[in-house]
């Protein structure tokens, strides 16, 4: 069993589709991203599943939104950005994000004096 109720675009390559499906002998509503570009067409990792037992409650969750309240809620709070390194003390230890592949560590690193 499956049934489209609509899609709405997300950007110029990707639109979010929303249907019944049955996944695993399972039936439940499906939010998916699906990509169409010359690399990729079909559904993407993105999305999530809400079983039809659960179903009952989601709408309730949607249905209790108003679009008023997309009106209040508040612009995130940026950080302070971090100063130039002309501004930074040379004897200062500073600590920064190394990408490492499956996690990231961190490590510390101290200016060299010329």
């Amino acid at each position: 069993m499956e049934k489209e109720f609509g899609k709405i675009k997300k950007n110029a390559i990707t639109d979010i589709i929303i249907r019944i499906d049955d996944f695993g002998g399972k039936t439940g509503l499906t939010i998916r991203e699906f990509a169409t570009s010359d690399k990729y067409t079909g559904f993407t990792k993105s999305g999530t599943r809400i079983s039809a037992e659960a179903f009952k409650d989601f709408k309730a969750i949607i249905n209790s939104i108003n679009e008023k309240d997309f009106g209040e809620i508040k612009p995130e709070i940026k950080a302070p950005e971090p100063p130039e390194e002309s501004e930074l003390n040379e004897e200062q230890n500073l600590e920064v994000e190394e990408e490492h592949p499956r996690k990231l560590r961190k490590k510390k690193i101290q200016e060299e004096l010329l």
